[in-house]
């Protein structure tokens, strides 16, 4: 199954910080994302406009809510930020790339940086 088709898991017990070989290979499965400081994932986004960023994440926020994993967005004048990691384990784990690939699938991936 695809990072995409799949759903974060909700509990902390199911929650495990990924060892750099599994940061490795998952992040082989999403696109144009930058793992910082083994901590965490971070992807740029372009637009024409400063509404179209704004749409932009409010599609990011819903999907979040419904993941129940809760990225940091940032919004700027034609850019959005986005990183992404587990608060619970301060670093990387599934969830992570399963919520980046998700936004991946959002637009074909077609403004990143």
């Amino acid at each position: 199954m695809q990072l995409k088709d799949q759903k974060c898991a909700c509990t902390t017990k199911q929650v495990k910080r990924l060892p750099q070989e599994g940061v490795d290979a998952l992040l082989r499965n999403v696109q144009s994302w930058e793992v910082v400081g083994n901590h965490h994932l971070k992807k740029e986004y372009k637009f024409p406009d400063y509404m179209s960023g704004v749409q932009f994440v409010t599609q990011l926020a819903a999907i979040a809510e419904e993941q129940n994993h809760h990225p940091e967005i940032y919004l700027g004048w034609r850019r959005v930020t986005v990183e992404i990691y587990t608060h619970v384990v301060n670093g990387l784990t599934d969830n992570d790339f399963i919520l980046a690939a998700k936004y991946d699938a959002l637009n074909g991936d077609s403004s990143a940086l």
